[in-house]
């Protein structure tokens, strides 16, 4: 009888970036709490994971991020002045995003030596067991979460899943791509890993799309992990190194539906678009001025 993969219960999401793509308006404030609508972007990625069944929420922070804390946490002044206003739906939606006592963590990650070392700051947090990873910065979007997906299919092959998305094979040099065993296949045995290869070089046109589940082993090469591209220390590297151990296998899981990248400001208004269009309350008005915009073509 096959053995059944342990439970993923914890997520990390490194949120310490400083997004100087946005400055000024990153300038007091952490970039994952600009707004896709109403909600900030780092709600929705949680969104996505509670979804899943996530239990425990790991925020990888920087100096100057401390309103993502508040923002996961109780607000009792508002609260009470929603409450005396009669307010009961505003207030209801803040209780429902509000994670449970004590399933949120928060380290620090002190110096910016790239995604390796963030992922590797929330070790102790982690523990020895296998935890779902997911970038703030990238929103997918799709009637099917992607890490429910995600986790699916890991009940199924266990070891570490990578999400990925095809993309033009003259930009694979933009992102970390993976090389399969069978790019027929929804999940597929993972072969390879390059960061950023040149359209010759590629072994596919599968990026990765920044959800991962990955077993704690990878702390170990973490923490050995030389610096790579960028002089920091790359996630990529140490997947990579424990791919070639033939221990533990990856799996790529193809996501199905829409990217935006929100570390970029042309990913951000399209997300702030494709979300606002499939909201009950927003959707048609909002297409209706959208559509007269472009009709003035402003």
């Amino acid at each position: 009888m096959p053995k059944v993969p342990a439970r993923i219960r914890k997520a990390v999401f490194p949120v310490a970036g400083l997004g100087t793509r946005f400055l000024p308006a990153t300038k007091a404030m952490p970039k994952e709490m600009l707004t896709v609508v109403d909600r900030p972007v780092i709600q929705h990625v949680v969104d996505e994971a509670r979804a899943a069944g996530i239990e425990h929420f790991v925020f990888v922070t920087g100096r100057n991020k401390g309103v993502i804390e508040d923002h996961f946490d109780r607000q009792f002044e508002l609260e009470r002045t929603l409450a005396e206003r009669g307010k009961s739906k505003e207030l209801a939606s803040l209780q429902q995003d509000l994670p449970s006592a004590g399933q949120t963590s928060f380290t620090r990650q002190q110096s910016a030596q790239g995604l390796g070392h963030a992922v590797w700051c929330a070790r102790d947090i982690v523990g020895n067991e296998p935890f779902a990873l997911l970038l703030p910065d990238m929103l997918h979007f799709s009637s099917q979460p992607c890490l429910s997906k995600m986790m699916k299919a890991y009940e199924e092959v266990g070891g570490n899943l990578i999400a990925v998305s095809p993309v033009p094979e003259d930009q694979t040099q933009n992102y970390g791509i993976v090389g399969v065993d069978d790019l027929e296949k929804d999940v597929s045995e993972i072969t390879t890993m390059v960061e950023k290869p040149k359209p010759a070089d590629a072994p596919s046109n599968l990026h990765i799309t920044g959800r991962y589940i990955l077993q704690p082993e990878i702390f170990e090469l973490l923490e050995k992990q030389k610096p790579g591209a960028g002089n920091e220390i790359q996630l990529t590297d140490a997947m990579l190194g424990l791919l070639e151990r033939r221990d533990q296998k990856f799996h790529a899981v193809r996501f199905e539906g829409e990217l935006y990248d929100c570390g970029s400001k042309l990913g951000f208004l399209m997300a702030n678009v494709a979300y606002g269009l499939t909201r009950d309350d927003l959707g048609e008005p909002f297409r209706a001025e959208l559509g007269r915009m472009l009709s003035r073509g402003a």
